[in-house]
């Protein structure tokens, strides 16, 4: 394959790829691919990686179900180091974190580190996406405090019957007028949409296809 001679790969057959999550931009993990593994993903649309440690083809999510939906692949100035840019289904780290980045350098050693850094304080273009991976951490993590998991914890009916007042909410205030309540009630009812969304582990990513497929019509 041509493409293959404008790639790098290292002297042991094997080429660095970052895995981003497309929608969020987080940065999610860091595997190896030789030529097989790149094939096969340009050919399935599933990442494909070699483990070095046990010397195998392997597909990300073929035992735990956490695959990726691979929608573009970069390669670097260098042509040394790919990006793979996917849609993650559930967690992308093997501790069960979303992404496998999640410790950070501080004072010498090893601490904990913000599961957000992917994202600026400042980017209110991904908070849909940053919800919603809160939400889905919730349900993999129940926190006794969390208004989200008691949600989770009561069921379907309950979700949707908050849905559903939600809904009423923003209609009365949409006759009223009330601009800044509309926006309170709308927000309500977003985040409500997000938890039965989490509920049936439907991907935010998979609402973005269906409205990017009727944008423009």
């Amino acid at each position: 394959m041509e493409l293959f001679e404008k790639i790098a790969f290292g002297s042991d057959g094997l080429i660095p790829a970052i895995v981003q999550d497309v929608e969020s931009g987080e940065i999610l993990m860091l595997a190896y691919m030789n030529r097989e593994a790149l094939a096969k993903t340009l050919e399935t649309g599933k990442s494909h990686f070699w483990s070095r440690s046990r010397q195998t083809l392997w597909r990300k999510g073929e035992t735990s179900g956490n695959e990726q939906k691979v929608k573009e692949i970069r390669l670097d100035c260098d042509g040394d180091a790919l990006l793979l840019r996917v849609d993650q289904k559930g967690v992308a780290c093997h501790t069960g974190k979303q992404s496998c980045f999640y410790r950070k350098l501080e004072d010498g050693t090893v601490a904990a580190a913000d599961e957000q850094v992917a994202f600026s304080s400042h980017d209110r273009s991904t908070i849909l996406q940053r919800v919603h991976e809160v939400i889905q951490d919730r349900k993999r993590h129940p926190k006794e405090d969390s208004y989200t998991c008691k949600l989770f914890s009561a069921g379907q009916e309950k979700i949707l019957k908050k849905i559903s007042e939600e809904t009423s909410e923003v209609l009365i205030a949409s006759m009223e007028e009330d601009r800044s309540q509309v926006i309170y009630e709308v927000a309500d009812l977003l985040y409500h949409v997000l938890v039965l969304l989490g509920f049936h582990d439907i991907p935010l990513a998979a609402i973005y296809d269906v409205l990017e497929s009727r944008y423009g019509k």
